[in-house]
């Protein structure tokens, strides 16, 4: 249920293989169901949102699918039927959650066809809005209503030509909006995946609180906003406490400021970075000349974590505070201009890392973003790496402001091998020829260095992390607490190890199958099962979950996950004792052989024709339509024959699944299929055994 982009096969087959099973499951249902909307709305979720979870549907997703996304790319001709997308996308819905394929994550059912509900009145306007459309479906349709037909290649050239030349009446203001929203990055693109993050574990909120609460800058912050009291404190024209007021608060909040001589607030730079930080997090205004708190920041100034984390997310504000010049004789760094991003990037880098980030490594990874964000082309050898260290300084600078409030921690010892040269050794050419010399450079690619400098510059790196202890970079828990909720709020995956507690088991198990890693798993079903209280109750269920599955291969992913995330011994114990099962036997004796627990002398003839039909099954399904399926059977070559012929003589549980294949062979390998698998001598198949098919 998420693909990564550049798997467009796969996503392609998993797409037409849910788009299959939802129709036929819609038509048995009585459901209104358009393949081809529905395909659009899985489109949607891989290639144009953050995160790619096809089984994630919350209200923005609703809205931005129906409102935004088939507006855009969904073209429908004059004359042709309207399709109920909003109908199709409410079967989708049930869909997911009748097959257990929601995320556990996501919103209830309900709650989501009630956002279908609230924006389907507005879908026929959207559909039929000319600035909401992208430029391929706006030539499209221009073409199509002035008698063009879009489906004939050489008319739609002709009528190309011709707007070319200017012999065409469009409309030009809706032309001009769509152009206005290509530009300015406002239109959905393919390009919108983030990174996935590792899962993170996290104490409980209320004991987030107490290291809250012992912030020196949460207690700042709340000082000097009690401070303003009820009437508030009068400020200088220019909006500057007066500098009595300065001193007693230089003072009061220990800011460390030196007063003697100083004549203006505006020269104690520590407290006019706290009252501008009060600003952007909401506690304190000027209103008529005097600086006055916020009535409705009392909750939160009562509330270490709220305030705590009201304060981190007013750092993203603070940039001509923290990093502006300070008079007309300074300039900004290459920071300044992109200090949103640098830091939000910098944030989500240290998130989830196993290990913590040599500032090095950190360093010039942001160099990267300068590289990609400036030209870099001119000014001498020099004066780059002034730009860059004024640059340095700067991050250090934000550093610091991050390092005061508590959100990461910085420490020195020796960097884990992990930042060292990377090893692409096994990569391929395609993706070493495809690297920016920068990224080859920075990686420390042997090879990828074109030039001695770039090779020595890159040996210099490795020098840098591997000669002796160097500064290490960490979120600390309230950082990585800040910045998960940030990720959420921006639609980004960040799994949080015992949010599935309450999931269901085939929502468990198919998102630990999805995305964690091993220790993660561990964890996470190690909880599940101690919120259920008892063990064997509890292994019950999920083993059921496992059974009920429809998708084959989901159903071994969730089978695998769940034996290796047992404890050591249990996980073996339920496979052996599983594979007595009639309904998971072919599962259990996959895994079995999979993880080398058990050899193929060791498995009964029966066993051996149950391993070869299950994976017959898996690679028919996977895939996915019928074209693909008889493409990925005929592709077995000349034993395919055979192995269908001693699949289907097997005692397989999944007799429809069986049939299916029946069929499928007798088309491909054109032998009616009711003489399939019937005067066949049986025994073990031939070739070795308790292998899979090729895919």
């Amino acid at each position: 249920m998420r693909f990564e982009p550049e798997a467009e096969e796969e996503f392609e087959a998993a797409c037409g293989l849910l788009v299959d099973r939802l129709v036929r499951w819609a038509g048995e249902q009585g459901l209104p169901a358009d393949g081809f909307t529905a395909e659009a709305a899985l489109d949607y979720r891989h290639g144009a949102t953050v995160d790619g979870r096809l089984g994630l549907w919350e209200a923005r997703h609703v809205e931005e699918l129906l409102l935004s996304w088939l507006p855009q790319t969904v073209t429908e001709l004059p004359g042709e039927e309207r399709s109920d997308a909003p109908g199709t996308l409410r079967t989708l819905l049930r869909y997911l959650h009748a097959a257990q394929l929601a995320d556990p994550r996501g919103p209830a059912l309900q709650d989501s066809l009630a956002a279908v509900d609230a924006v389907a009145e507005r879908y026929p306007a959207a559909m039929a809005d000319r600035t909401r459309w992208g430029v391929a479906k706006f030539w499209a349709m221009t073409a199509a209503e002035q008698g063009g037909d879009v489906l004939d290649g050489a008319a739609l050239q002709r009528f190309a030509e011709r707007a070319q030349r200017g012999e065409v009446a469009y409309d030009q203001q809706a032309l001009e909006a769509i152009m206005e929203l290509r530009l300015t990055g406002r239109a959905l693109s393919g390009s919108a995946r983030a990174e996935p993050q590792l899962p993170v574990m996290l104490p409980p909120d209320d004991e987030l609180r107490r290291p809250a609460g012992e912030s020196t800058t949460v207690a700042q912050l709340r000082g000097l906003t009690e401070w303003t009291g009820q009437d508030g404190r009068p400020v200088t024209a220019t909006g500057r406490l007066r500098m009595a007021d300065a001193r007693e608060l230089v003072d009061l909040l220990g800011t460390g400021d030196k007063t003697d001589g100083v004549r203006s607030s505006a020269d104690l730079p520590r407290l006019g970075l706290l009252v501008e930080w009060a600003k952007k997090a909401r506690l304190v205004r000027v209103v008529k000349g005097r600086l006055c708190a916020v009535a409705k920041a009392r909750p939160v100034l009562a509330d270490p974590l709220r305030l705590w984390l009201r304060a981190f997310d007013a750092c993203f504000e603070l940039r001509q505070a923290l990093i502006g010049p300070r008079s007309g004789w300074h300039v900004e760094s290459m920071l300044f201009d992109v200090y949103e991003h640098v830091l939000d990037d910098v944030l989500n880098t240290l998130y989830s890392l196993p290990y913590p980030m040599p500032w090095p490594r950190l360093r010039d990874t942001v160099h990267l973003a300068y590289r990609s964000s400036f030209q870099l082309d001119r000014g001498s050898d020099l004066q780059h790496r002034m730009w860059f260290e004024h640059a340095d300084r700067d991050l250090r600078t934000v550093l610091d402001l991050l390092d005061d409030l508590g959100a990461i921690e910085r420490d020195r010892g020796m960097a884990d091998p992990v930042y060292f040269d990377v090893d692409l050794s096994d990569a391929g050419p395609e993706l070493l020829a495809d690297m920016p010399p920068e990224l080859a450079e920075l990686l420390g690619v042997a090879g990828a260095a074109t030039n001695p400098a770039a090779r020595e510059r890159a040996d210099a790196r490795r020098e840098e992390l591997t000669a002796g202890p160097v500064e290490l970079i960490r979120l600390t828990e309230l950082g990585t607490r800040a910045v998960r909720q940030r990720l959420l709020a921006a639609g980004r995956d960040a799994p949080l190890v015992g949010e599935l507690a309450q999931a269901t088991p085939a929502g468990v198990l198919g998102l630990l199958a999805e995305s964690y890693p091993p220790d993660a798993a561990q964890a996470e079903l190690s909880g599940w099962i101690t919120a259920r209280g008892e063990r064997k109750a509890a292994l019950r269920q999920l083993t059921d979950a496992v059974r009920t599955m429809a998708f084959r291969a989901r159903a071994q992913a969730m089978l695998d996950v769940l034996s290796a995330a047992l404890p050591y011994g249990e996980g073996e114990r339920l496979l052996r004792t599983l594979r007595r099962d009639t309904q998971l036997a072919p599962l259990a004796l996959n895994a079995l052989a999979q993880r080398e627990l058990l050899s193929p002398e060791d498995m009964t003839d029966a066993e051996h024709l149950l391993v070869l039909a299950e994976n017959l099954l898996q690679l028919v399904e996977l895939a996915g339509g019928s074209g693909n399926a008889e493409e990925a059977l005929r592709a077995q070559g000349p034993q395919a024959r055979d192995a269908v012929a001693a699949a289907l003589d097997s005692a397989h549980p999944d007799r429809a699944g069986v049939e299916e294949l029946r069929q499928l062979a007798a088309r491909v390998l054109r032998t009616p299929a009711a003489r399939l698998g019937r005067a066949r001598k049986r025994g073990r198949p031939s070739g070795k055994s308790g292998r899979k098919p090729r895919r």
